[in-house]
């Protein structure tokens, strides 16, 4: 019983650390005032309208750049402290966001796991779902998840490492939703996956489970809060407001939850209770193929694909940094031949960071953290990754830039095959892993008619434990590494349609001593219309 306090304790401290206690707002200062409505004007639509074009009048990127080049003009309405440069908040308003007490997640949390347990024992009749005392006894009496009583999980790929990722972000989305900062949220991702370790399943707890649930929840469960935060607006009724509360919840379902019980479905507000950030979204839809061992162009089985990507917040606005308040978040899937549909998830998110200019030259320093998870007939690997990257801008003429990343990371902890791996396998035939990984990538955009990119990812990573049921009988552990190279181009076809064109090299090697070495090299192609939704607020294809 002492083991099971431990985390619960952490809880309460850390909330006490990090509760996010927001002062009420400084009506000193200068805030923009083109945010409210008047209802005693009618017409909240028309309104609406008009706030948003006049916000765009006054705090777009495209009106001009200043003496620097890159930091647009800044309306005198808009205070540093309390919006950003397009005038949104950069907290939500404590007066309509209120922090409920902390106990509220922590009993939601158990929700989410009795709820779960009644699917898989009742539904699904899972053998390792039939828990009872005897059971919860004897996952306590494991100890710490670094002890020998502990093990490794031989479930398959995606579960690992996209299904758990998921659920941690319904635990943190427990307290996120309910008033909680970014830093005082992330303790209930770790108590949530924690309690069903012990009390949801019959068998060993896994460690691994406990990470990835934790760490990588933490971050899609951020990600999916600010994506629901720029949904959401209580200022609207009718059709367009339960249409934006059901999008709301089907990124974010504790937050659809919470709002319902919280009465926040049918509150109206007169102005912007939300924090929000620019977000431009691109959509893809195409084919590929990946080519077989000859890497002959398209001798290999020809998929369909539709994939997505999200870049929130513009990494080059000189402003005070906090967690998330810029990140790319991009899926990609595979459809037809195989059970492999998520191809590929790839996310990061600023930690700390600090805006500096050099010259003509914008730069974002700081610590990022970063969730990757790759699943093709080629390889399987999934990271959680942090460390320190730079992005940079450089304006090369009237309307094209040349943007720049680079990252360079220690890998914790992850998951990565040693070898050819299985479509069909409903077990483990992957390794568990640490390391380290670095990230470049640039594109120049050339106004609107045209993106040139190209990006390599490097892993170098080593295998920790025991041998998987469905990996090779040998070499299973040493050393791996893996690099992925994709050069990208799309032309305007019209307005915000362009067709794209982007080239896949993977190449992977695989060392243990005493072994043969184990080395793939495959390339894939992808060929596709992109449909390119920019704020228009914000301007600039970076990613």
């Amino acid at each position: 019983m002492k083991l099971f306090l431990i985390p619960i304790v952490f809880l309460f401290t850390a909330s006490n650390l990090f509760a996010q206690d927001i002062a009420p707002p400084d009506t000193s200062k200068h805030i923009a005032k083109q945010d409210t409505i008047n209802p005693n004007m009618g017409d909240v639509k028309g309104q609406l309208q008009q706030i948003k074009s006049d916000k765009i009048k006054l705090h777009s990127d495209s009106i001009g750049p200043d003496s620097v080049g890159n930091q647009p003009k800044k309306s005198s309405k808009v205070d540093t402290v309390m919006q950003n440069k397009y005038g949104d908040l950069l907290k939500n308003d404590s007066a309509y966001n209120k922090k409920y007490p902390m106990w509220i997640p922590f009993v939601e949390g158990i929700g989410d796991n009795m709820l779960l347990s009644l699917v898989d024992r009742k539904i699904l009749k899972y053998s390792w779902a039939m828990v009872d005392g005897t059971t919860w006894k004897n996952n306590l009496n494991a100890g710490f998840p670094w002890s020998s009583h502990w093990d490794w999980d031989q479930t398959r790929f995606g579960n690992d490492f996209m299904g758990h990722p998921y659920f941690g972000n319904l635990y943190y989305n427990d307290a996120r939703s309910n008033g909680y900062n970014f830093w005082a949220s992330a303790p209930y991702a770790l108590i949530g996956s924690y309690e069903w370790k012990i009390c949801g399943e019959n068998v060993t707890p896994e460690r691994n489970s406990l990470i990835a649930t934790t760490v990588d929840g933490i971050v899609l469960g951020e990600i999916l809060y600010r994506i629901s935060s720029n949904v959401l607006d209580d200022r609207t009724y009718g059709t367009e407001r339960f249409f934006r509360e059901l999008l709301a919840a089907m990124i974010d379902p504790m937050r659809g939850f919470n709002r319902l019980i919280q009465g926040k479905t049918s509150r109206h507000t007169n102005k912007e209770v939300y924090q929000k950030e620019p977000l431009n979204i691109t959509l893809y839809a195409g084919v590929h193929s990946v080519n077989d061992r000859t890497n002959a162009i398209l001798s290999g089985p020809t998929n369909a694909m539709i994939n997505a990507q999200f870049d929130y917040g513009n990494p080059f606005e000189i402003r005070s940094r906090v967690p998330f308040d810029f990140f790319k978040f991009r899926i990609e899937t595979d459809i037809g031949e195989g059970r492999k549909i998520v191809d590929n998830i790839n996310g990061y998110g600023v930690l700390f960071g600090k805006n500096v200019q050099h010259g003509n030259v914008a730069l974002l320093e700081g610590i990022f953290l970063n969730y990757d998870y790759w699943d093709n007939p080629i390889f399987e690997l999934s990271t959680i990754a942090l460390g320190p990257g730079v992005f940079s801008k450089l304006p090369i003429g009237k309307n094209s830039n040349l943007y720049t990343n680079l990252q360079i990371m220690v890998v914790p902890f992850g998951g990565t095959s040693t070898g050819p791996i299985s479509d069909t396998s409903q077990l483990r035939d992957f390794n568990f892993c640490y390391g380290a990984e670095a990230k470049f990538e640039t594109s120049l955009s050339l106004g609107d008619v045209a993106t040139i990119g190209v990006a390599y990812y490097y892993f170098a990573l080593r295998c920790v434990n025991s041998v998987g049921q469905d990996e090779p009988a040998y070499g299973s552990l040493g050393n791996n590494s893996l690099g992925i190279l994709r050069p990208k181009i799309t032309l305007q076809v019209y307005k915000d349609l362009s067709i794209g064109f982007e080239y896949f090299l993977y190449a992977e090697t695989h060392t243990d001593n005493g072994y043969p070495n184990y080395s793939v090299a495959q390339t894939e192609q992808k060929i596709f219309l992109q449909f390119y939704f920019e704020d228009p607020q914000r301007r600039g294809h970076y990613n």
